[in-house]
């Protein structure tokens, strides 16, 4: 029997006397839910809710809502469980998944509240006066010592560290050629040229087509080494050794072979059709003295003039492990949190899995500030930053810089399906489908992720004013500028933070 007990999961439907019979909504779906006969007819179990058709409509007569079939109420065996049991006992596999865990954890941003100014300590209006929003990443010095010459020039005597200078605290997350397609990772890159940031090759390797913003690019060696060789790595603005992630702590990638085009093949420089699989651990790195001698030898390959960072997934020892990475030589570390998205990975590892990022970013700065290594190196923060508001609080836990991947994907009209291991994205997003793919120009994906960068910065200097500061670097770990509502105490000393109607 070959019969699925599991009921479609959205309902299509189409008002045919409103329909023009432009057969569009069927070109524009990728995952082949629609056929024509007569009239647009649709394959239930096809469609996923990814909207595409219905946007798209000239005449607005499309409908997709979720499926209101009925199930028996049960508290303990909810709709998500017997599906999950139906899908299993029908495949027998491991079910899969893609972007951010969409369970109902708590989000501490949302229970977090900056402060403001009032009457003795005014605010500032960022209109009128100057707002400071640039960042530094990588290791800072403890003191500076200057010179002065004989006609009065001062010049600085202190070796700095190298340092990359970011318009804005906030660069674009890892996602790889080959998870994402071409034109998307081209649109990040071209806005992060334009907007004065960085944005992340993930572990897929370098394309020949996103080179020219190799210098505002992190790129990025994971274990499985794929596109890594000396021109890349000194192709980039900074170098990221990536340990573990947000959506999947502590197992592998696995980009599916039918994603593995020519071009993917020739830029991971593996062969054409084959499944693409980093380990779970990196092999030559058993220890921290061993992340160590990665480091370095990074450093050494790109001649000590570029920053070289870890990224790791938050979890339950994150500060120790975040002190012992800074020993060992980062110049900054990358907090990816258990909200963070991710192009495939087993549901349930995504949703059961690691620590939310709220919590990592206040126990890793506290635990450097604690050994006085804070100044050794810098924090980034992933994991679901969904708007300003979750930046600037991020900031104030004591991150220095946050990373954005799902917001950034949704400016080029992802509506999170859930499907992008599939390869079939209808929005040319999470795709190597050419006929997919081609639906991003990059030129105005790029304008779109800028504006976005754009607006959340203007509002960063909104509520930097409102708090009488007009430097983001005065907000950075200034905890005593939160306050929280509804988080028990355990909570609130973790993250440093005093409940609402406390004042200083």
């Amino acid at each position: 029997m070959s019969t699925s007990y599991i009921p479609p999961e959205f309902r299509w439907t189409n008002d045919n006397d409103a329909c023009c019979r432009c057969k569009r909504c069927i070109k524009q779906c990728g995952w082949g839910a629609l056929r024509w006969e007569n009239r647009v007819v649709a394959d239930q179990h096809k469609c996923v809710g990814c909207h595409r058709c219905e946007v798209f409509c000239p005449e607005s007569c499309i409908t997709v809502l979720p499926n209101p079939t009925y199930y028996r109420p049960n508290a303990n065996w909810t709709l998500r469980h017997r599906k999950n049991v139906y899908r299993q006992a029908e495949s027998g596999g491991v079910l899969l998944t893609g972007m951010g865990a969409d369970q109902d954890f708590p989000v501490l941003f949302d229970s977090l509240f900056l402060d403001a100014c009032q009457v003795t300590n005014p605010s500032i209006d960022p209109l009128r006066e100057p707002m400071e929003l640039r960042t530094y990443l990588g290791r800072k010095p403890e003191q500076v010592e200057v010179e002065v010459a004989a006609d009065g020039r001062v010049s600085l005597k202190t070796q700095l560290a190298p340092n990359y200078q970011l318009a804005f605290p906030i660069i674009f997350s890892p996602m790889s050629y080959g998870s994402i397609s071409l034109t998307a990772q081209k649109s990040l890159a071209m806005a992060a040229e334009e907007l004065g940031i960085l944005w992340n090759t993930g572990e897929g390797g370098l394309h020949e087509q996103v080179k020219p913003y190799a210098h505002c690019a992190i790129v990025q060696c994971a274990s499985g080494r794929f596109g890594v060789n000396i021109e890349y790595l000194n192709s980039g603005a900074a170098v990221e050794i990536k340990i573990g992630q947000g959506a999947k702590p502590g197992i592998g990638g696995h980009l599916p072979g039918e994603k593995v085009t020519a071009d993917v093949s020739t830029t991971r420089m593996i062969p054409i059709g084959s499944d693409a699989i980093s380990p779970a651990p990196q092999h030559d790195i058993y220890s921290i003295e061993d992340l160590r001698q990665l480091i370095f030898a990074l450093k050494e390959a790109v001649d000590y003039r570029k920053p070289v960072g870890v990224k790791i997934a938050a979890v339950h020892n994150v500060a120790a492990i975040a002190s012992g990475i800074v020993r060992a030589g980062a110049d900054y570390i990358y907090l990816d949190g258990v909200r963070g998205g991710t192009g495939a990975a087993p549901s349930v590892i995504r949703d059961n899995l690691g620590i939310p990022i709220e919590i990592a970013i206040a126990a890793v700065d506290q635990r450097l500030r604690e050994e006085g290594i804070r100044n050794q190196a810098s924090i980034i923060a992933a994991g679901s930053i969904r708007s300003s508001a979750d930046m600037a609080k991020a900031i104030a836990l004591g991150a220095d810089v946050v990373a954005v991947g799902t917001a950034a994907l949704l400016s080029l009209g992802c509506t999170l399906c859930q499907k992008c291991y599939t390869g079939r994205c209808s929005w040319g997003i999470t795709t190597q489908d050419p006929e997919l793919t081609r639906r991003i120009d990059p030129v105005w994906g790029a304008e779109r992720v800028a504006n976005l960068v754009q607006a959340w910065a203007a509002e960063l200097e909104e509520m930097l004013g409102a708090m009488g500061v007009n430097a983001v670097e005065s907000l950075r770990g200034s905890r005593e500028r939160l306050r929280a509502v509804g988080l028990d105490d355990q909570t609130l000393a973790i993250l440093g933070v005093k409940p609402a109607g406390v004042g200083a």
